[in-house]
């Protein structure tokens, strides 16, 4: 059961598709709105958004908040392009977690990295 980010707008960081202990799966439909140029090439904030939102549905706390990433972005996503996030919890230290995730579109990783993630003991804007 999902219990961070419920209303975290599907259409700009992506839709939860799978859900696991320690992992997830987050879908993303890129847009025409989503583009910096004529191109159709895709802003890499979209991107970074959807992984960020895969790494906390994987910790998957009500009071989650991202610390630090440290990604690399490998190749360009396109409007209409659909991407994947794919994140795992790799390291438990208690209210800190790493999370590595991987963007994909197809086969071809788009964006790569680990995401330090710290649960709170209340909500960050209380």
């Amino acid at each position: 059961m999902l219990k961070t980010h419920k209303i975290a707008s599907k259409n700009l960081v992506g839709e939860v598709v799978e859900l696991k202990e320690n992992e997830s799966v987050v879908r993303l439909k890129t847009i025409k709105e989503m583009a910096v140029d004529e191109k159709g090439l895709i802003h890499g904030g979209f991107t970074f958004g959807l992984a960020d939102l895969a790494a906390m549905v994987a910790v998957n706390h009500p009071n989650v908040v991202l610390g630090k990433a440290e990604v690399k972005f490998t190749n360009p996503v396109k409007v209409g392009d659909e991407v994947f996030a794919y994140a795992k919890v790799v390291k438990d230290e208690g209210r800190k977690k790493i999370v590595h995730a991987i963007a994909k579109v197809d086969d071809k990783v788009v964006l790569e990295g680990d995401f330090y993630c710290y649960v709170l003991d209340k909500h960050v804007l209380d």
